[in-house]
C-alpha cells in the first residue's frame, strides 16, 4: 500500500542516516522521527520523548536523515518533558531548520503519559512559530466535533487520529464527512460486531491461530465497550484459545444497549508515542 510510511526512534546522530537510507531502500515513501514515545524503555537511553529534553540534538537528528534520503521526512513530538519545560514551539523552529517537512505535535506532556487532557494551546504556539513546515495536530481526537475543534483551536494543517481509531475504523471517513458538512453515519452495535469480525479475519490473515487468538483479546473489547455486559465479553475472550471459539463467541455475543458500569470508561491507551 502506499504512500507508507516507517518510524525511527533512536538518539544517535551517526545511526541515523544509514537507517534511513534502509528504509527509502525498502521503499518507504516518508520516514518519521519520533521523539514522543513515553515509555521508559524506549526513553531511558534518551530516545522517544527523552530526546524533548535535548531539543538540538533532534535537529542533528532530523538534518542526518534529511541529507541522507530523498523521501520527505517528519517528525513527531510532546509538548514538552514536563509542564515546566514546554518546547513544542522551540522544537517546530527547529525541525524547520533541519528540513523537516511535517511536525506532529501530541498536546500532552512525557510527564502526561495518556492521563488529563491534551492541551491544544501548545498545538497553537507551535503553529504560530511554523514558517513553512506544516504541523499536524494529535491528542484527544475521538469524533468528528473534536477533529473540527482541534482545527479551529490550533489554525494546524492537519490532524493525527491514533487511540481514536481504536474500535472506529470509520472514524477519518466521519471526520471528512462531518468537516464536508454531511452527517456522518450512525453505527449500530451490530455494525460494530460485524467490523470487529472483519478485524479479526484480517488479524487471521496476517498471524497463525495462538497469535491471533491472543490478539483479539486485546482488539475485543475496543468494538463493544459500549454494549451491556462488557465485563463478561472481556473474562471469556481473554481465555479463548482457537480462532474458531472465538468467532463464534463474537458472533453470538448478547448485544445490549448502553455503557455497561463494568466496562472501560476511557479510551484505550497505546504502547508507544506512535500511535498516540
Amino acid at each position: 500500500m502506499h504512500p507508507i510510511g516507517a518510524q525511527l526512534c533512536g538518539s544517535k546522530p551517526k545511526l541515523a542516516a544509514p537507517s534511513a537510507k534502509i528504509l527509502e531502500d525498502m521503499g518507504f515513501d516518508v520516514i518519521d522521527l519520533n521523539c514522543g514515545c513515553p515509555v521508559d524503555k524506549v526513553t531511558k537511553d534518551g530516545s522517544g520523548s527523552g530526546m524533548l529534553k535535548t531539543p538540538n540534538l533532534i535537529g542533528d537528528v532530523l538534518s542526518n536523515i534529511i541529507s541522507a534520503v530523498k523521501v520527505p521526512v517528519t517528525v513527531k513530538i510532546r509538548a514538552g518533558w514536563n509542564e515546566q519545560t514546554i518546547n513544542a514551539a522551540e522544537i517546530t523552529k527547529i525541525a524547520e531548520q533541519a528540513g523537516a517537512k511535517a511536525i506532529c505535535i501530541h498536546g500532552r506532556t512525557r510527564e502526561q503519559a495518556y492521563k488529563g487532557p491534551a492541551n491544544w494551546d501548545y498545538i497553537k504556539a507551535a503553529k504560530e512559530a511554523a514558517k513553512n513546515i506544516l504541523v499536524i495536530g494529535n491528542g484527544d481526537i475521538f469524533d468528528p466535533p473534536s477533529a473540527k475543534g482541534i482545527f479551529e483551536h490550533t489554525g494546524c494543517d492537519a490532524i493525527l487520529v491514533a487511540r481514536g481509531t481504536m474500535g472506529h475504523p470509520w472514524i477519518v471517513k466521519d471526520i471528512m464527512d462531518y468537516l464536508s458538512g454531511v452527517e456522518p453515519q450512525v453505527r449500530t452495535l451490530e455494525d460494530c460486531r460485524q467490523e470487529l469480525m472483519e478485524h479479526f479475519r484480517c488479524i487471521m490473515d496476517y498471524h497463525h491461530e495462538r497469535k491471533a487468538s491472543v490478539d483479539v483479546r486485546r482488539v475485543g473489547c475496543w468494538y463493544l465497550k459500549k454494549s451491556q455486559g462488557t465485563k463478561g465479553f472481556r473474562e471469556v475472550i481473554s481465555k479463548v484459545e482457537s480462532c474458531e471459539k472465538a468467532l463464534e463467541f463474537i458472533r453470538t455475543f448478547p448485544l445490549g444497549t448502553g455503557i455497561d458500569n463494568d466496562s472501560e470508561a476511557t479510551q484505550p491507551e497505546d504502547n508507544c508515542d506512535g500511535c498516540s
